[in-house]
């Protein structure tokens, strides 16, 4: 029987130290499908990144020019389907905007925008 955080010996395994501010966790960012949301961190090094929470526009190139167009909806995505019933935009999802289907092509929870590329 192996327990878990111990030795063979019986004894303990002990952190040499904790874990510092930057190397700690953050709280997950599921951006979603609804009016606009984003709020800036503090980074480190001091400067600041806008991330962003829930949006219902897009920069989409089309035709080699670039737009901002309204989301409809997520239709699939690949990375997990079960993100795409609860309208979570990720890279990689496939969204129905004004102008057509597009394909994020960003980390929208990252950047703090969403820019796509139209399909077909």
């Amino acid at each position: 029987m192996v327990r878990q955080g111990r030795k063979i010996s019986g004894g303990k395994y002990k952190k040499s130290r904790k874990k510092k501010l930057y190397e700690k966790d953050g709280q997950p960012r599921n951006v979603k499908l609804g009016p606009e949301k984003r709020k800036l961190l503090r980074i480190r090094g001091g400067k600041l990144r806008a991330v962003l929470f829930s949006t219902d526009k897009a920069n989409i190139v089309a035709d080699g020019k670039a737009k901002v167009v309204k989301i409809k909806n997520v239709l699939e995505t690949p990375a997990d389907k079960f993100l795409a019933r609860t309208n979570a935009l990720i890279k990689g999802a496939i969204i129905e905007t004004e102008i057509g289907k597009a394909k994020i092509t960003n980390r929208p929870s990252q950047e703090g925008f969403i820019n796509a590329v139209l399909i077909e």
